[in-house]
């Protein structure tokens, strides 16, 4: 039997999606119902056709999410000229399954050709294996690794109920409870925060921004703001955890400086703390061989994992070879304060390109790799030496 929030989703839903909107598929066409997908840059508006979308608007996962739900955040932002963004979202963890033809085809975009029906992803959290993970740190500021985890039975954030919601950060608060050590730390509720306090973490890169973003808002997932949100961190706050922005939790290593193969550490053995915790008390994460870790949104599928630097690169960043070397280094670059923000003082969020079809080792070995690549140029340039594009890297774990 199902518990009684998961009762509750079902019946809420059966007349109507999570936006209180009412089912009317019977009054017209698939083709009446097509949305205008002309002038958008995003992997859905490339991939959907009047075709998938006819056999699969009418589907339904069993929590009761559909096609519509799905796509609409792609519908409501056609994405930025000159950088294309998914375009969809995952209501449950069957989203990725009743909607396969749609949802392959767009990972097969977003993840360069992975292929989830063919490929396997591999999961490797041995920090041991990390080799010259100690930055300069006359250039690199400070390092951080962050991941996704959603809880196998419950709806994520566009598609739950408030219910589900609250047993997301009832679940996850009480398994913390039991870190110990350098792990140790408190949860703090967005219900209970003042708005300075909020707005200080944010500030000072621990904490979410408030829900603003056109993928949280037309996806559904500010709903009900800020009820059972929070944060969770260590008496040191090097490593934390978001409950209930954009997936069921973030967990994130982070600390000033250049060590990134101690974040690295601290962040595996969190990692697996935290789901032995939850294990404990019968839950568990949802994952499965094809799409690894399963979040809400498709370019975090696989690892969910993004580490980076901020890393100061006054020279090489002028120069115009710059993107060339991150793309063959398999790295992207972002603003100082994240996505869509400038680059303050010539300092740099690099991080991996990749999350699917590389395991966590590698992708953090790509990022140690190819920082200190851009380091040794940046040098080079103020000596007054050339500098070279490297070899571009395999997209796949070769294995």
């Amino acid at each position: 039997a199902l518990p009684w929030f998961k009762r509750q989703v079902s019946v809420r839903k059966a007349g109507g999606d999570v936006r209180g909107h009412s089912n009317v598929w019977g009054c017209s066409p698939c083709s009446a119902d097509y949305p205008d997908l002309r002038k958008h840059n995003n992997c859905m508006a490339e991939c959907l056709t009047p075709g998938i979308y006819s056999r699969l608007r009418d589907k339904m996962t069993p929590n009761g999410y559909t096609l519509d739900q799905c796509i609409q955040t792609g519908v409501d932002n056609p994405g930025h000229p000159f950088i294309k963004t998914v375009g969809m979202v995952a209501g449950d963890e069957e989203s990725y399954e009743v909607f396969a033809e749609i949802f392959d085809p767009v990972i097969k975009a977003r993840h360069n050709g992975y292929d989830p029906r063919t490929m396997r992803h591999h999961t490797d959290l041995d920090a041991s294996k990390i080799t010259h993970g100690q930055f300069d740190e006359r250039y690199v500021l400070s390092s951080r690794v962050r991941t996704g985890r959603s809880i196998r039975g419950l709806s994520l954030p566009p598609a739950c109920t408030r219910a589900e919601r609250r047993e997301v950060e009832n679940v996850v608060v009480t398994a913390l409870s039991g870190l110990r050590g350098d792990l140790s730390g408190k949860y703090y509720s967005l219900t209970s925060m003042t708005e300075r306090e909020q707005q200080q973490l944010i500030d000072d890169h621990f904490l979410f921004d408030k829900p603003v973003s056109p993928l949280l808002t037309c996806a559904g997932m500010a709903r009900d703001w800020p009820d059972a949100r929070g944060i969770w961190h260590n008496n040191e706050k090097t490593f934390l955890i978001w409950i209930n922005e954009e997936d069921h939790t973030r967990v994130i290593s982070m600390e000033k400086g250049g060590n990134m193969k101690r974040v690295f550490e601290r962040f595996c053995r969190g990692l697996k703390e935290v789901e032995r915790l939850i294990k404990e008390r019968g839950w568990e994460f949802m994952w499965n061989e094809r799409l690894g870790y399963v979040l809400t949104c498709p370019s975090n599928l696989g690892t969910g994992l993004r580490a980076g630097v901020h890393v100061k690169l006054p020279r090489l960043s002028k120069d115009p070879r710059f993107s060339k070397i991150l793309e063959n280094l398999r790295l992207q670059k972002r603003g100082t304060g994240g996505v869509d923000t400038a680059a303050v003082a010539d300092v740099y969020d690099i991080s991996n390109l990749d999350r699917l079809g590389r395991s966590e080792v590698e992708l953090v070995q790509i990022v140690i790799d190819g920082v200190n690549y851009l380091v040794d140029c940046e040098k080079k340039l103020e000596r007054g030496q050339d500098i070279k594009v490297p070899p571009p890297l395999p997209q796949f774990s070769r294995r």
